[in-house]
């Protein structure tokens, strides 16, 4: 990447693909980033760049490489793929772009020193943990095979209950169907893997709406 192609690409900000990070302190934070964007739509790192998108560099960038690297070797499970690139910006500094695809292994987890683990996705420009719902999703979503249903009457009283709201979280429809938690939202995750449902994710809990396409279909 040239700096002229780096510099355009800071102007625009932070962003669903896009974060910066001014160095590599707290690794096991930055991995994070990492696995929200192999979770959901991929995207770059920045290392080196502020928050307020001045572009400082990194005085040792083989070594804040080093460092993310085997954070990211340690941290996160599935192992991933991605790319690194340094970008000289002046004589003595440089900054580092990590360039992680959106992954095919999905969901891939953050594990700390005590074996707790937890999956993040990329909402806009933050990275947020991901819900029971998320994760599930993204587990059976792997492969692109039909998803079939059965059209029983607790999907007859969701359809009821998403044409009298714009969207519902999984608890409002156990609540109104008067089924276990866990029902609803196996019954939610399947309706989304089979497209009559999309999902919100937000940093409190996920919304759900009918699907634009089952909509115009």
């Amino acid at each position: 990447m040239e700096l002229r192609l780096l510099r355009e690409l800071v102007k625009k900000g932070e962003g669903e693909h896009v974060e910066f990070k001014l160095k590599s302190n707290h690794p096991e934070k930055i991995v994070r980033e990492v696995v929200a964007f192999a979770n959901t739509g991929g995207g770059k790192l920045f290392v080196g760049v502020g928050d307020d998108k001045s572009i400082k560099g990194l005085k040792d960038a083989e070594e804040d490489e080093y460092t993310l690297t085997k954070a990211i070797d340690k941290y996160i499970f599935p192992k991933l793929n991605f790319k690194k690139e340094k970008i000289p910006i002046t004589h003595d500094r440089d900054v580092l772009v990590l360039t992680i695809p959106r992954s095919i292994d999905k969901p891939h987890y953050v594990i700390d020193d005590t074996g707790n683990r937890q999956a993040y996705i990329r909402v806009e420009d933050k990275s947020i943990q991901a819900s029971r719902e998320m994760k599930e999703i993204m587990r059976r979503g792997r492969g692109e095979r039909d998803v079939r249903f059965q059209y029983g009457e607790k999907e007859k009283i969701l359809m009821k209950l998403l044409d009298e709201k714009e969207s519902i979280t999984v608890d409002i429809f156990a609540t109104f169907a008067g089924i276990p938690r866990k029902m609803a939202s196996n019954t939610l995750v399947v309706m989304v893997l089979a497209r009559i449902l999309d999902v919100h994710p937000q940093e409190m809990l996920d919304r759900f709406t009918m699907s634009m396409s089952y909509q115009s279909g």
